[in-house]
């Protein structure tokens, strides 16, 4: 193999859109190798139905990927059970987390630099009777680390969460001096690493309105988030918080800043989605491997029509073959990269 950045591509959910915007990816000639890992019957059949014009190649470790127009290598995974597009069933659940099990395994074993996942959906692998919460916990128990970060992006603006995936009651209980610590260590080192940022600034912002307004909204700043933030502001890093959440996402706070740190799920993500949907990548901070993903669903009603937008995809790839640049960089240096990002320069 080749010094070329190599990606593994998941298709996703088979009943959704993933398996088509990887097709449509073939269509273009590409700088990064991309390895599709999917059922190569499954991408036949779409590309039939859409009338794409796209020879598979079967792919095996050491080869190096197709990059041509028209091209695209395959790591063929066995049991797909269904290949109708909008049609959900329980029998692929078990092979969509063959493809990610296989993604995962791949970047450890150094035969690909990264991974990038097109949507699944979680509610047909639970009803298969698999727990399955999402990619982030997935990979973080099958890569073996105590802690991973969601952190969404756009070229404008990264948003990292405390907590993921959790109801909304559970949040103030999850919130620990211990999860807050990991985190945010994560996040300050990732960016160094990956996005070559010397000197991360981070906005943190509070749990309750207003920050707590002193307490009398709610003491999470006061006993946890602030004590915190200031024992690692001991340590270096440059942590501006808490910061009430309905104006850390304004100009004021975000032109000088490399990412912000949200509480919970819905306290940045939206703000993010509604500024940059469709263009924006989740990242996975934290592993011992870059992940990237696209920012949406399965969009189960787009598929097989044709219509899907590969926008956010493309920027999935973007992103992922520049962490996994950054990352050899920094690894053959030794050091960190010495340019500066500001807020003005996010994930590009």
């Amino acid at each position: 193999m080749t010094d070329d950045i190599v990606l593994a591509l998941t298709a996703g959910e088979p009943a959704g859109v993933g398996p088509e915007l990887c097709l449509q990816l073939a269509l273009e000639q590409r700088a990064a190798g991309l390895v599709v890992i999917a059922s190569q019957p499954l991408l036949e059949q779409r590309a039939r139905l859409l009338g794409l014009d796209v020879t598979l190649h079967a792919w095996q470790p050491g080869r190096a990927p197709a990059k041509g127009a028209g091209e695209l290598s395959v790591l063929h995974v066995e049991g797909c059970a269904s290949f109708q597009p909008g049609k959900l069933n329980t029998g692929n659940s078990r092979y969509l987390l063959e493809t990610l099990t296989l993604a995962a395994k791949g970047c450890l074993k150094g035969d690909f630099d990264g991974m990038v996942t097109a949507p699944v959906h979680k509610g047909v692998i639970n009803d298969a009777g698999i727990e399955f919460s999402g990619h982030t916990e997935f990979l973080q128990e099958l890569c073996g680390v105590d802690r991973v970060v969601m952190m969404l992006a756009t070229e404008e603006l990264r948003v990292a969460l405390v907590t993921t995936h959790l109801p909304l009651k559970d949040v103030p209980a999850a919130i620990t001096p211990e999860r807050l610590t990991q985190v945010a260590r994560i996040l300050n080192a990732d960016l160094k690493t990956f996005f070559g940022i010397a000197q991360p600034r981070i906005l943190v912002a509070g749990l309750n309105p207003h920050a707590g307004e002193g307490g009398h909204l709610g003491r999470e700043e006061i006993e946890v988030i602030g004590p915190t933030l200031e024992k690692l502001r001991a340590e270096g890093m440059q942590l501006i918080g808490p910061l009430p959440a309905d104006t850390l996402f304004t100009p004021h706070w975000l032109n000088e800043a490399d990412a912000a740190l949200a509480m919970y799920h819905d306290q940045g993500l939206p703000v993010l989605k509604f500024q940059g949907f469709g263009r924006a990548v989740n990242i996975t901070l934290g592993l011992p491997i870059v992940r990237t993903s696209v920012d949406h669903g399965t969009a189960l009603d787009l598929a097989g029509t044709g219509k899907a937008d590969a926008g956010s995809l493309h920027t999935a790839i973007r992103v992922g073959e520049q962490m996994a640049r950054s990352r050899k960089s920094a690894n053959n240096s030794n050091a960190i990269p010495s340019c500066k990002v500001t807020g003005k320069e996010k994930s590009e």
